[in-house]
């Protein structure tokens, strides 16, 4: 995941929080349509560091940094990526590029997102890391791909005529607006960073389960219904077996949800399932 130190750190906390809330009950085409819309905000903030810092000035009011957003994004965004932008603007940054950051891992978990709700999480990161084998292996497309100042739609062909077909839509969109967000950035140390933030999203997705005894099939099925109603996602169950717990069973998920009514749900899901 990006790498951030002390104010951006929580407020990207903050704002990932926010993400599962807007992508809860998403189809996956819209959470697609909003992935697309956060990248073409970071080619903006990648492109205008007056931007960037209008966007992080604590001295300008939110009303005036969502007035801005609306005069730049309103017609050609969707009003969830609008949101996003506007609780990004809300939030404490320690330097303006942070926002930047930011921007793009909300657009590779919404694109995550996407996949998932599709069953095709999974298959995304087993792609993305046969793509980062690819480059090491073919020195020209990595030289090809990695070159600035290159029209987008010139990558974007290339990797169509390698990868297109080959792999899932969500990985080719997802490298497709890798290599056109470069941004003077190592493109093999970017997609590391695409590949920890699809990593994180899966986690996000994965419900660990501590039980005295085993599931069987049919308490794994409602409980994975239950807590996939609950999200608003597929969820992924992980049993595993402790001799320590009493009775019931705890349910926590790996990448901790910054959501306030989780500890809730995950109680009701217990309740519900009744072991």
């Amino acid at each position: 995941m990006i790498a951030l130190g002390g104010k951006s750190r929580q407020s990207l906390a903050s704002l990932r929080g926010t993400l599962d809330e807007k992508l809860k009950g998403v189809s996956s085409a819209d959470c697609t349509a909003i992935s697309h819309d956060l990248f073409l905000v970071l080619a903006s903030l990648n492109s205008s560091i007056g931007l960037r810092r209008a966007f992080t000035d604590p001295s300008r009011d939110l009303a005036s940094k969502s007035a801005l957003i609306s005069d730049l994004f309103g017609k050609s965004i969707s009003p969830i990526a609008k949101s996003l932008l506007e609780s990004a603007a809300s939030l404490r940054w320690s330097s303006p590029v942070d926002v930047a950051s930011a921007v793009e891992q909300l657009a590779i978990e919404s694109e995550a997102t996407a996949a998932n709700a599709e069953g095709n999480l999974d298959r995304i990161q087993e792609e993305l890391f046969a793509f980062e084998t690819l480059l090491g292996d073919n020195a020209d497309l990595r030289s090809a791909l990695a070159i600035a100042n290159v029209e987008a739609h010139f990558k974007s062909e290339l990797l169509t005529s390698v990868i297109g077909g080959k792999v899932a839509p969500s990985t080719l969109r997802l490298v497709t607006e890798l290599v056109n967000a470069l941004n003077g950035r190592n493109i093999e140390l970017t997609l590391d960073l695409y590949i920890q933030t699809v990593a994180a999203r899966r986690n996000r997705s994965i419900a660990v389960i501590r039980t005295r005894s085993a599931l069987t099939p049919a308490q794994s099925e409602k409980l994975t219904a239950l807590l996939t109603k609950q999200m608003g996602q597929p969820v992924q169950l992980n049993v595993e077996i402790d001799p320590s717990v009493l009775g019931g069973i705890s349910i926590r998920f790996k990448d901790e949800m910054i959501d306030g009514t989780i500890s809730t749900r995950v109680a009701e899901a217990g309740r519900a399932l009744a072991i």
